[in-house]
This record gives structure tokens, C-alpha cells and sequence, in this order.
């Protein structure tokens, strides 16, 4: 007999109306599923084309058994949450933001509307989006002892590092933020991380350049401000050029949510403990941290690196065509786009007008090239390997000069809208419970315990 908790891993066979006098009878959609060990049939509604996996725990073969398990390792066909976000078609090339295309906020919005969006719902009337404004504003600066947690870091810390330990700090400067069904600390919390990431990002960036921080200068766009304190000098006012505000402004948008990836998982299951904001937007900072995740404008740049130059393309696509040396190619294709990423289109635009302004560099000619041939290629379009977002946005940021490791902290930036936006709505979903997976135990059964070595702690008769 199995081990209670421990998953049957036998047959089970989805049936199609067979009669058997254990099935009950159910209105609706529904499977019906037959136990190959008992002969049973049991039936488990559909919802929204989804079945509870807690409905299979009723197919047993004793009355002491936990029951069936779903086993879904990274979840690649488990929904672990309803959410009104953020709605994503892969096969046909979607992404919306609470219903609007990103293809019209992208054009028409700003980063601070469609963070209001995120978070609300619904677009912001001028008198709530002149308040968050000037409530953002209100709240750039940090701490002094912030600063001072930031300089303890040794000159070549990773920025992303700062960066987590600095958004969990903040938990200690607002300890009311713990009561978190109160909504007005929730209100703050999200203005405050919005508002002050970008100066402990900025901070971050200056710390590594061994420059002095730059305060910020609430006079200035969100945009704009950001600029300022990366790369404000000895001028009593820093002008950022037009064309690169608007350019970190459209990808914060890009980037500020898409759907339950691995960093907005994190901050939900460790959300779902009731911690504090500060505290699970942290886990999603390490969480983007990841190569795997907000790491992969940083594996394009690096790919460019390794060609070297134009002339060595043909090689190198030869190389990820066979399947030999080694070569992988970074930036194109998706785990959700099966189709053309949305999002690339926006900033395959956005990179011209930067590299315009910025003059093409030897990465950029490499680029431009693999680009040309990934859209004319039989082999590419057979397999939808087209240029993703990842692809653009490490050119544009290379081209803006921010520095290969510094990519994920703008990423972070934009992402912390769609954590918070994620965040509350976890908290509001009385579905939802703290975050604990089943797993399959595949060690041994109990066994006694047998010294194998001498501990030293003997006791005396």
C-alpha cells in the first residue's frame, strides 16, 4: 500500500460520460476520471478551462490515503492564483495591462499612469493623478542612514545586491507598513516604493562609480529624475536628453508587470506569509536577480561580446544552427511568445531613435546584422526564433552607457508597480492562503539510527 502523502503514480484515464454507480452526478462542465487501480469514476468540475487540483484528492484506494497530487515542476500548467492584471496571449502575441493593449500605453501613457492602473484598475482622473504625482514626488528621498547602509558596501558590490538588502531595509524605517490590511499603509507603501527605488537604484550606481550620491531633484519628471541622479556632475541642473527620458520611460512601462513570472511568484509566496511590502518586494528583487530571469538582456550583450565582429556572424549562426561549439543565441525567441513579443515591437522603435542619437557602436553593427538575418532566415521563422524584448532593451541601455550589470536594477525599477499591483491583490483574495507546495518524498522509509562514527558524547553508566 502507498505511503500516506505520498503521490500514486498509477493509471488514471479522463473518461466521456461512462455510467458507474460511484459517479455523482454534476451539472456543468466537467471530466470525468477513471481510477484504473478501483474501476472508480469521479468527477471534477471545470472552471475558467481549469480543475481544481485539490478536487483530485478524493480518488483514493483506501479511505486513508492523502489522495491524488498534481505534480507540476515551475508550475508550467499550474495556475496558482486568479488575477484582473495582467493578461498575456503568447500564441497570438498579447500583452494588456487591466484590458489596454501595451502597443496604446506604451504611446500614450506614462510609467506613473499605468502604475496607478496596475495597481487600481482603471485609468487615473487628472485630480488622482496630479495627487500621485506630487505624492511621489513628495517621497524620493531617503533615510540618511540609508545612504550610509549603501556605502557599507565594498566598491564592486553587485548592484542587484544593494539593491535587495536596500528595499528590505526599508522595512526598518516604516514599521507601521506590517499592518498590512490597513489601506492607507498600503497607499504609502506603494507610493514610497515607487518613489524611492529609483534613488537607491541611482545611489547603487554611484556607489559603484566611486562618485558622490546625487539627491534628488523633485522639480523634475520621474523619468528625468532618475537621470539626474545617475549622471548629474558639477551643473546645477541636469537636463536629460529628450530622447532618453523617453526612452527609460516607455521601457519602465514595458516592463512593469507581466504576469506571474518568477520574480512577481516570489514576492506573492512570500507575501502570502503577511509580511510587511517592503520585506516581499525584496524576494522579488533577488528573484529578478537570477540569470534566468532579469538577466537576459545582460546574456545578449555578452553573446555580442563573444562574436566580436560582423564578419564572424555567418560562423556563429552556422554554430547555433548545427547544434555544435557551443554557441546559443541569446535574445531571441520566448517562454511565452510563440509568436512575435509585443513588447519588442515598441522597443525595436524606441532602439533606433536611441542609437540615432547615440551613433552605432561595433555590438550595435553586430546586432543590427543578427537582426537582419533572424527575420529573413528560414531556420528563424520556422522555429519563431524572433527578436524579444531582451534583445532591444540591452542595446539600448548599452547605448545610453549604463554598465552590462546594472540592466536588472532598471528592470527592477519598472517591476516594482506589477509586485505591488500583485501584492494587494494576493492579500484581498480570500482564496488565498500562505504558500505551501506538496511535494513527493522520494527517500527511504523509516530506519533505525546507527552510529557509523565516534561523536564523542557517549553517555556514562
Amino acid at each position: 500500500m502507498p505511503r500516506p502523502g505520498f503521490t500514486h503514480q498509477l493509471g488514471l484515464q479522463a473518461m466521456s460520460g461512462t455510467p458507474a454507480e460511484t459517479k455523482s452526478p454534476v451539472t456543468g462542465d466537467h471530466l470525468e476520471i477513471k481510477d484504473s487501480r478501483t474501476g472508480k469514476i469521479y468527477t471534477v468540475p471545470i472552471t475558467d478551462e481549469t480543475i481544481r487540483t485539490a478536487d483530485l484528492k478524493q480518488i483514493k484506494v483506501n479511505a486513508d490515503d492523502f489522495g491524488i497530487m498534481g505534480y507540476d515542476p515551475a508550475f508550467m500548467n499550474t495556475a496558482s492564483c486568479r488575477s484582473s492584471i495582467t493578461f498575456i496571449d503568447g500564441d497570438k502575441g498579447i500583452l494588456r495591462y487591466r484590458g489596454y493593449p501595451i502597443e496604446q500605453l506604451a504611446e500614450k501613457s506614462n510609467f506613473l499612469e499605468v502604475a496607478w492602473l496596475l495597481r487600481k484598475g482603471e485609468l487615473p482622473t487628472q485630480k488622482e493623478y496630479d495627487e500621485f504625482q506630487h505624492q511621489i514626488t513628495f517621497h524620493t528621498y531617503v533615510h540618511e542612514n540609508i545612504k550610509r547602509f549603501v556605502e557599507g558596501f565594498r566598491y564592486d558590490a553587485h548592484p542587484m545586491t544593494m539593491m535587495t538588502a536596500g528595499v528590505a531595509a526599508l522595512s526598518s524605517f516604516y514599521p507601521t507598513s506590517k499592518d498590512i490590511f490597513d489601506e492607507r499603509e498600503r497607499d504609502i507603501a506603494f507610493i514610497r516604493l515607487l518613489a524611492k527605488m529609483p534613488t537607491l537604484a541611482a545611489f547603487a550606481y554611484r556607489h559603484v562609480k566611486g562618485m558622490p550620491y546625487v539627491y534628488p531633484d523633485n522639480s523634475l519628471p520621474y523619468a528625468e529624475n532618475f537621470l539626474s541622479m545617475i549622471a548629474r556632475m558639477s551643473e546645477p541642473k541636469y537636463e536629460a536628453h529628450p530622447v532618453y527620458a523617453k526612452a527609460i520611460d516607455v521601457l519602465f512601462i514595458l516592463h512593469a508587470d507581466h504576469e506571474q513570472n518568477c520574480s512577481t511568484n516570489a514576492v506573492r509566496a512570500v507575501g502570502s506569509s503577511q509580511v510587511d511590502p517592503y520585506s516581499a518586494v525584496a524576494a522579488g528583487v533577488a528573484a529578478l536577480y537570477g540569470p534566468l530571469h532579469g538577466g537576459a538582456n545582460e546574456a545578449v550583450l555578452r553573446m555580442l561580446h563573444e562574436i566580436g565582429d560582423v564578419k564572424n556572424i555567418p560562423a556563429f549562426i552556422e554554430s547555433v544552427k548545427s547544434g555544435k561549439g557551443g554557441s546559443r543565441l541569446m535574445g531571441f525567441g520566448h517562454r511565452v511568445y510563440k509568436s512575435y513579443d509585443p513588447r519588442a515591437k515598441i522597443v525595436k522603435s524606441l532602439c533606433d531613435d536611441v542609437l540615432r542619437v547615440a551613433g552605432l557602436s561595433k555590438d550595435m553593427e553586430i546586432a543590427l546584422e543578427l537582426e537582419r538575418i533572424a527575420l529573413s532566415d528560414d531556420y528563424f521563422i520556422a522555429r519563431k526564433l524572433y527578436p524579444n524584448v531582451d534583445f532591444y532593451t540591452g542595446l539600448i541601455y548599452r547605448a545610453m552607457h549604463f554598465p552590462t550589470d546594472y540592466f536588472t536594477v532598471l528592470f527592477a525599477i519598472a517591476r516594482t508597480a506589477g509586485w505591488m499591483a500583485q501584492w494587494e491583490e494576493l492579500l484581498l483574495d480570500k482564496e488565498q492562503k500562505i504558500a505551501r507546495p506538496r511535494q513527493i518524498y522520494t527517500g527511504h522509509d523509516e530506519r533505525p539510527y546507527q552510529a557509523k562514527v565516534d561523536l564523542g558524547h557517549k553517555i556514562k553508566k
